[in-house]
């Protein structure tokens, strides 16, 4: 086959060619989130039934990222990443033209699906573009579309709505998807070790991924809503999440031709990284989460201002991660790793000292030092991660790298959005506690609202009742706060606790030889 003596072509137009479908991925993600009230609206439905809209895509998304290494080195990774992109696209248009809600949801299910293989994919490609050398700039561009995109999401999502329609958030992808399609046709080719499959398809392997995965992902997304294991709905879906993955992995070990080779977490330092690739996830996107929520909810910020307002750290990674991707060839690629995640628990910290009372600049400095501190995690993490591992490994070792970051976003979410419930409660109580009539400052407070409401000509049993009223309130407000402050503190121990583990990571080796061999 003459594609076997495939041409010499500058790496940066390859990294540019993955990188617009992957940037469109990622970005979809999130885009939709602001506008589902729209959507739900626009398509007589709920918004509890349009949140499907995203659940669909994510579902679908999960289920086959960690199959993407096989597809690839099954059907090879050039008409996969093709099949990918061009479906992906033809999947966004059907999105934008839906009629109704089930059909959007259908359409959404398959953009995901096709959607799933483009970040490993991605990842993969541009890991063997690049000489060992060069890695840390190819990481750092990739982490740039992997990370400002979702932060990119709301805002961009917010301002097309309210000036186009929801519609054009799904038909902005066809341009960008058609210039991906000619740009990989043109610029990308399969390496010779990758050949057609000859060993069986594993059916079952699939199946069960499917299962487990699926599950996982709907019980993350609903659990909340339906109010965890008080829910029979969620606790079918946590035996199924178990048996699924609990028989995938037996199914995996044990099968000659697996559907993801889970031999590959034996390397020390590729499954120390993905598990603090898991956290990243969790406390990326938990923050990512909390932010917009509080300025919505409690600081009164409309959608798009809430947007704007998380610009910061969109800025601060788009400015800082090209400066990692040099000082990757010049500072130990741990020691990079250890100062993200130090900057980044501080900055978190700062944001759990916020009251009521913060403006815009109390937000802006821990969010622009947030953002700079995830090119200090991205990029050295992905290099360290997959240096290690071998060629023929690289499109599978990505492939649950990828998978693990979404697991990680996703409880992440979850936890979050659960703990600021929770924790609101207990501060209620905590507070209305202290508001009683033998409490001066209640007291005075309580007879000022009274004095206030009844020069307002309300008469005495109505301003009584008006004052619960406002106190109750407030208490509700500040309990809310609080419960924000210990997510934010939360999210701050979590990366301070993951130090430690950068010492199992080994030392990546210098020079062009290094990352190669299996056994570093």
């Amino acid at each position: 086959m003459s594609e076997r003596t495939n041409p010499v072509i500058n790496p940066w137009i390859i990294a540019i060619s993955v990188m617009l479908g992957t940037f469109m991925e990622v970005l979809d993600t999130t885009v939709v989130n602001v506008s589902l009230p729209h959507i739900a609206g626009n398509l007589s439905a709920s918004t509890d039934e349009a949140t499907w809209v995203l659940t669909s895509y994510l579902v679908a998304n999960a289920i086959v990222l960690p199959m993407t290494g096989w597809l690839a080195n099954h059907f090879g990774r050039r008409r996969i990443l093709l099949m990918s992109v061009t479906g992906f696209t033809v999947f966004s248009f059907l999105c934008g033209i839906a009629p109704n809600l089930p059909m959007l949801i259908v359409f959404r299910v398959f953009q995901g699906a096709t959607g799933g293989g483009l970040q490993p994919l991605s990842q993969a490609i541009l890991m063997e573009a690049f000489p060992p050398e060069k890695r840390g700039k190819a990481m750092a561009f990739w982490a740039l579309g992997i990370v400002v995109a979702p932060m990119l999401g709301p805002v961009l999502g917010g301002w097309i709505t309210d000036s186009y329609s929801w519609r054009w958030l799904f038909y902005i992808n066809i341009p960008i998807g058609i210039a991906a399609v000619v740009m990989a046709t043109l610029f990308i080719f399969d390496p010779p070790y990758i050949k057609r499959g000859k060993g069986g398809i594993d059916y079952w392997g699939i199946g069960m991924l499917a299962v487990g995965i699926g599950a996982l992902q709907v019980l993350l997304d609903k659990g909340q809503e339906l109010d965890w294991f008080a829910s029979h709905a969620i606790v079918i879906l946590a035996i199924a999440t178990a048996l699924g993955l609990g028989f995938f992995v037996l199914r995996e070990l044990s099968t000659d031709h697996p559907v993801v080779q889970l031999q590959v977490f034996k390397v020390r330092t590729y499954s120390t990284g993905v598990f603090l690739m898991t956290v990243l996830g969790f406390v990326l996107y938990g923050s990512t989460v909390l932010l917009p929520l509080w300025l919505q909810t409690l600081m009164g910020y409309s959608s798009l201002e809430a947007g704007m307002a998380m610009l910061p750290r969109g800025l601060g990674s788009f400015l800082f991660m090209p400066v990692v991707g040099i000082l990757m060839s010049k500072i130990e690629p741990r020691k990079l790793l250890a100062a993200g995640l130090v900057v980044s628990a501080f900055s978190l910290y700062l944001l759990s000292r916020l009251s009521l009372n913060a403006g815009y600049w109390d937000i802006f400095w821990p969010q622009l030092m947030q953002g700079m501190s995830m090119g200090l995690l991205f990029v050295p993490l992905t290099t360290i991660t997959n240096g290690p591992i071998p060629k023929e490994q690289m499109g599978n070792a990505t492939s649950l790298f990828n998978l693990m970051r979404n697991i990680g976003a996703s409880i992440g979410i979850a936890s979050m959005t659960t703990m600021i419930a929770r924790r609101s409660q207990i501060h209620i109580q905590t507070l209305g506690a202290h508001v009683t009539q033998s409490d001066p400052a209640a007291r005075s407070m309580f007879q000022a609202t009274i004095t206030a409401m009844m020069a307002k000509g309300m008469d005495m049993v109505t301003a009584t009742k008006q004052t619960y009223v406002v106190l109750f309130g407030m208490v509700q407000r500040q309990a809310a706060m609080l419960s924000y402050v210990d997510a934010f503190f939360l999210l701050a121990v979590t990366f301070a606790l993951c130090l430690p583990l950068i010492l199992l990571m080994k030392k990546p080796p210098k020079g062009p030889g290094g990352p190669e061999g299996m056994g570093h």
